[in-house]
C-alpha cells in the first residue's frame, strides 16, 4: 500500500480537534490508516482523538499476525475501538471539564488484499474504482437517519439545520458497538478516509475528480484541503489517501 495523510486547521477554528495514524515507510507494522475527529469543550475533543488514535493503533500493531483469518482481523478491530471507548469514558467520566467529549474514528486495515474497516461517527471512508466513487461508511448522524427513514433526502442532509449532530460517537458511551466492514480489494483501488471538514465542503465527485486529476497521492490530499478551504474550510479537514498496488509495505 502506498499512503499519505494530511491535516489542516482550516479557516474558521482556532485549534485542530483531528487526530490521524498512518505506518512509517520501512515500517513492518501492519498497514493501518486511522483519521478521528474529536468533539467536547476545554480541549477535550483533542484529547479524545489523541487517545482513541493512540489506543488503536498501539492494540491493532501489537495483536494483528500475518496468519490472522478474516473473522481476527474483524474482532482485533472491533477490540481496539473497545479499549480507547473504554478509556476516553472513563477519563470524561472522571473530570467535569471533559464530561461528554468524545469523537469520531474511522479506521483502514489492510491485511491479505482485503480491506477491513472499523468505523464510529461521520468521518468517512470512500472506494475510487475506475473513475466511480463510493461512500463504504454509513454516517452516525441524525441526518442520515432522517433520510433512511425518507423524511428528507440525501440532498438535503448537506444543508440541514441540524447536520452535525451525530448519533453515536466514541467515548460519550460506556458500551460502543462499532461498524466493522470487510471488502475486497482490486489493483489500483484508491481509499480515501476524511474527516467532515472535508465532506461538508465538497461533494463526492469533487473528491473523486481531484484525486484522479493530481499527479500524487501528497499532491491530491493538499490540494482537496486547499479546496474545501476556498470553499469556507468551516471545521478541521483530515484527508488520507491511499492506492492498492503490488508494492506491499512501501510508502511515500
Amino acid at each position: 500500500m502506498i499512503g499519505i495523510i494530511k491535516s489542516d486547521v482550516g479557516k474558521a477554528r482556532l485549534n485542530n480537534e483531528d487526530m490521524f495514524y498512518f505506518p512509517q515507510k520501512g515500517s513492518k507494522l501492519p498497514q493501518l490508516f486511522i483519521v478521528a475527529d474529536g468533539m467536547g469543550g476545554h480541549q477535550g475533543g483533542e484529547i479524545a482523538s489523541k487517545i482513541a488514535v493512540e489506543e488503536v493503533s498501539t492494540y491493532v500493531n501489537s495483536h494483528l499476525l500475518e496468519d490472522c483469518s478474516a473473522q481476527e482481523v474483524k474482532e482485533i478491530l472491533k477490540s481496539s475501538i473497545s479499549k480507547a471507548n473504554n478509556k476516553v469514558f472513563s477519563l470524561s467520566s472522571k473530570n467535569d471539564e471533559l464530561l461528554g467529549m468524545g469523537t469520531t474514528i474511522t479506521i483502514a486495515l489492510f491485511h491479505g488484499r482485503h480491506l477491513y474497516i472499523g468505523h464510529v461517527g461521520d468521518s468517512r471512508a470512500y472506494l475510487i474504482r475506475e473513475n466511480h466513487i463510493e461512500q463504504l461508511t454509513r454516517d452516525h448522524s441524525l441526518v442520515w437517519e432522517l433520510a433512511e427513514d425518507g423524511r428528507i433526502t440525501m440532498e438535503e442532509t448537506k444543508t440541514h439545520p441540524m447536520k452535525n449532530i451525530i448519533t453515536k460517537a466514541l467515548g460519550t458511551d460506556e458500551l460502543l458497538e462499532p461498524d466493522i466492514l470487510e471488502f475486497d480489494l482490486k489493483d489500483n483501488d484508491i481509499i480515501v478516509l476524511c474527516s467532515d471538514g472535508l465532506t461538508n465542503m465538497l461533494e463526492n465527485d469533487s473528491i473523486k475528480n481531484i484525486v484522479l486529476s493530481s499527479g500524487g497521492l501528497e499532491q491530491a490530499a493538499q490540494k482537496l484541503i486547499d479546496e474545501a478551504n476556498l470553499r469556507g474550510g468551516e471545521d478541521n479537514i483530515t484527508v488520507g489517501i491511499i492506492k492498492a498496488d503490488k508494492v506491499g509495505c512501501e510508502k511515500t
